[in-house]
């Protein structure tokens, strides 16, 4: 038999070890996914304090119950690691790690780096390794098969198998999840989408094959791409109908009945979230490599941006309005995780707003139900959350309340009743804050 056969041969008998780096919202998830299918599963991550909490039988990611973990660990499925060495004794490898933003907006792949590099000392023959952090097209091809190839010798296709299948992890839905979301797979050869078919499909429902790993990295850029700049043009008609004196909520809901042709997008305070502020811009820095401008991203990128400054400008004019200045103001911001109901901060716009209106002089507080304390990096303040016992309370106390998360356990109409001005960036409050002269929507 070939070292493609085997391996295949062991991956469909779920007799090859499978290891997952990067074990944080999307490497534990999908962890969790191939144990529960019958695959002996080793996370490895160097965040000691996950290991740790794992140890302990608690999860660490809200999608994830810490029942699940104790069960896969006591039935010997799942386990986890901070050292890099166990890499040596796997047949399968997901590199599940972060792909931020620099300051300078340049791609940050210093993850992958250190993670390819760590991989690339115990890489051996008869081994699949498949990329699953988002990233630009040539990434699996021009930078991570020759960091596993040059110094151990081994060829693509016949002694090692390469390939990208993006992540689709959307936190806190329980429709689409790990298991049943379309896998999009692409290899660096026929050879390599086989062998990661192979693995994939006895645990996912539904795998997609690509021709190639640049079309499959390319497929997720689309994907957030295309979410990115409608939202965009949502942001920038939430504008134009302020000072048109129309409900732009009114004309979405409207060009939402259309059964064909139109999909339904919402504005916001700005935009959050581990994929869409972020995986355009990837393709943006790549375009500009090959002296091609994006223009579509680049608009959409600068209109969503500025969305937290214009909040907060429609804030300082409502409490104007009210013979108020935001200077010197008690303001509540409700919600700071980066969508509903979950407890994931990562590019919040929560965040700039509150840097903003602290700029301006207002005496800030939030609250949160998902999230006890954040801390801005740049900016060196760190805040806790409102106490839930405490919260109606403040909502009175606030001359101003900004909702910038819209959690369904909010009691929106408590909060109303309370409450002197409401800023409603979400439109959570519905007909209820259309109807109320107390409230002011974006």
């Amino acid at each position: 038999m070939t070292t493609k056969d085997t391996l295949i041969k062991k991956l469909q008998d779920k007799t090859a070890k499978i290891g997952i780096l990067g074990m944080g919202y999307v490497g534990l998830p999908l962890a969790v996914v191939f144990a529960e299918k019958g695959f002996n599963v080793l996370g490895v991550d160097p965040d000691q304090r996950k290991v740790d909490t794992f140890a302990k039988g608690i999860s660490y990611i809200q999608d994830v119950p810490s029942e699940t973990v104790v069960r896969l660990n006591a039935a010997g499925r799942l386990n986890m690691s901070a050292d890099f060495a166990s890499l040596a004794e796997l047949d399968a490898v997901s590199i599940c790690v972060p792909t931020p933003l620099r300051k300078t907006g340049d791609p940050d792949m210093s993850y992958i780096v250190s993670a390819v590099e760590q991989l690339a000392k115990y890489v051996h023959k008869g081994m699949v390794i498949v990329l699953e952090s988002t990233t630009y097209p040539g990434t699996t091809r021009e930078l991570m098969a020759p960091m596993l190839t040059e110094k151990s010798g081994l060829k693509v296709g016949e002694d090692l198998f390469i390939c990208f299948s993006p992540e689709r992890v959307d936190p806190g839905r329980e429709d689409w999840t790990t298991y049943n979301t379309p896998k999009v797979l692409g290899g660096m050869t026929p050879a390599c989408a086989e062998v990661a078919t192979a693995w994939y499909s006895g645990a996912l429902e539904t795998v997609v094959p690509v021709s190639s790993v640049e079309a499959a990295e390319m497929a997720k850029l689309l994907e957030n791409t295309f979410r990115m700049i409608n939202i965009a043009m949502v942001n920038e008609l939430a504008l134009m109908c302020e000072r048109l004196g129309v409900d732009v909520w009114e004309v979405i809901d409207a060009a939402a009945t259309k059964p064909f042709g139109f999909m339904k997008f919402t504005p916001g305070p700005g935009l959050g979230g581990h994929c869409i502020p972020i995986d355009p811009l990837y393709l943006s820095w790549k375009m500009k490599e090959m002296n091609y401008n994006a223009k579509f991203i680049e608009l959409a990128s600068e209109i969503n941006t500025n969305m937290p400054r214009y909040v907060v400008s429609r804030v300082m004019e409502a409490l104007n309005e009210r013979s108020k200045a935001l200077k010197g103001s008690h303001v509540l911001v409700l919600g700071v995780a980066y969508k509903p109901d979950i407890d994931d901060v990562r590019e919040s716009p929560a965040f700039d707003v509150i840097a903003l209106m602290k700029k301006k002089g207002a005496l800030v507080e939030y609250h949160d139900p998902h999230i006890a304390h954040i801390h801005h990096e740049h900016e060196g303040w760190q805040m806790n959350s409102v106490r839930d016992a405490d919260l109606l309370q403040k909502v009175a106390e606030a001359d101003a309340v900004v909702i910038i998360t819209n959690h369904t356990s909010y009691d929106y109409k408590a909060i109303l009743a309370k409450a002197q001005f409401i800023f409603d960036s979400r439109n959570a409050l519905g007909k209820m804050g259309k109807a109320s002269e107390k409230v002011v929507r974006l």
